[in-house]
């Protein structure tokens, strides 16, 4: 058995992600087997590893955040003159029906980070989150959270295609997940993924001859998108689960 960073070990067990880790243990806050840890250090990964409460403090005042991502913006960083999205965060933009009994702070925008992108010109359910947790639950390697799209197409869809869709396809060399694809209506097809690669939906459906018209993020685990209006943001409530 191989010693492991411990902050490695630390997101593999759910306590936090990476980033947050190395930031607890940098304050004192991460003890193995009893003893405080020092950034960088490997320990092995049946021995046991305890947050001060400090830290179960900070997670828990961590928010997640839902926008509804409207086309023209990007997910991450700015790039080529394009507004990130989290530049929607502003009191003015909070939904009006926002239930969560949160009050808006900057704060909320440190550290921040997407859990799931969508491209520039896709539109719908973008969560951007502190909590390390959550983006390793979200987006993490071993992550099997639904992401549910609507997709408006052009082209013919043969049933081969409609079978490759859900079973069938591979990118860059790779074989894809299953999906879960349907006709919502003449021209829109539903997509259930549990992957996220660079632009897959548009890139799976150019395999089988159809151009995507409009793609549209509606759910996230069991989070929908209900509705929430382009353009504006609400926080995750205490009551919601992914």
């Amino acid at each position: 058995m191989e010693k492991v960073r411990i902050s490695k070990l630390m997101a593999e067990q759910g306590l936090c992600s990476r980033r947050e880790a190395d930031a607890y243990i940098e304050k004192g806050w991460v003890k193995v087997d009893g003893q405080i840890a020092v950034l960088g250090e490997r320990a092995f990964p049946d021995q046991t590893i305890t947050l001060d409460r400090s830290a179960a403090k900070q997670q828990a005042q961590s928010v997640t955040i839902l926008i509804h991502k409207p086309m023209g913006y990007v997910s991450g960083q700015a790039e080529d003159g394009y507004t990130p999205a989290v530049a929607l965060i502003e009191p003015r933009t909070q939904w009006v029906d926002d239930r969560s009994n949160i009050r808006f702070e900057r704060a909320h925008l440190r550290g921040i980070a997407v859990a799931g992108r969508l491209d520039i010109d896709s539109t719908g359910l973008l969560v951007l989150t502190q909590d390390g947790r959550v983006a390793r639950h979200l987006i993490g390697e071993t992550s099997d959270v639904e992401k549910e799209y609507l997709v408006r197409v052009s082209g013919k869809l043969s049933e081969r295609g409609l079978a490759l869709l859900n079973v069938g396809l591979s990118l860059d060399g790779k074989a894809l997940k299953p999906a879960q694809v349907r006709w919502q209506n003449d021209d829109q097809l539903q997509f259930i993924l549990k992957e996220g690669k660079k632009r897959q939906i548009r890139r799976m459906c150019e395999l089988v001859g159809l151009q995507v018209i409009g793609l549209k993020r509606v759910r996230v685990g069991n989070v929908r998108l209900g509705d929430l209006p382009p353009g504006q943001w609400r926080y995750l409530r205490s009551t919601e689960h992914f």
